[in-house]
């Protein structure tokens, strides 16, 4: 399965153009501000989950699969799927994720 589409949002990323893309696609926007080496580790969500780094390099794994995501990549988390996320810049992160 392709979780990641590569560049799906135009850098700089703009984050109303990124909500109001979500919100017609049925997803929510919302933000996270990560300093470096932060780590969500192990999360299994009951629904589909949207990630959209607005700046900075995040490293996803998905079901076991490394995903590196830079700015304006997408990357799909299916429902029920295990999944982690980690900052790996080395300077503050901010990006978005929604839920349908």
């Amino acid at each position: 399965m392709s979780y990641v589409t590569r560049q799906k949002f135009a850098a700089p990323l703009n984050r109303d153009q990124v909500a109001q893309n979500w919100h017609q696609r049925g997803y929510s926007c919302d933000v996270f501000t990560d300093p470096p080496g932060r780590e969500w580790n192990d999360f299994v969500h009951t629904t589909n989950e949207l990630v959209t780094a607005m700046d900075g390099t995040l490293r996803l794994m998905i079901g076991g699969e490394e995903i590196i995501a830079e700015p304006g990549d997408e990357v799909f988390i299916q429902k029920g799927v295990r999944h982690s996320v980690k900052n790996v810049s080395p300077s503050t992160t901010h990006w978005l994720y929604g839920y349908d």
